[in-house]
């Protein structure tokens, strides 16, 4: 198990960032969101390689502006 955004995500084998996000349904384009596990920043270009651990906790944020 995982945790994502506070809340328990079942992890499996293999959890990417990306495969997490296109679980999730995170349907902004990756430069719109900043994910981090356990407090450190996974760069963008590097979401298909990163793997998640059981027991991490990731944050994935949107970035939007607005006026």
């Amino acid at each position: 198990m995982i945790k994502v955004n506070g809340f328990d995500f079942p992890w499996e084998e293999g959890l990417t960032v990306r495969k997490l996000l296109d679980k999730k349904g995170y349907t902004f384009h990756e430069h719109l969101i900043v994910v981090k596990i356990n407090n450190v920043i996974v760069p963008d270009e590097e979401f298909a390689t990163t793997l998640i651990n059981d027991g991490d906790e990731v944050q994935a944020l949107h970035i939007f502006g607005g006026g």
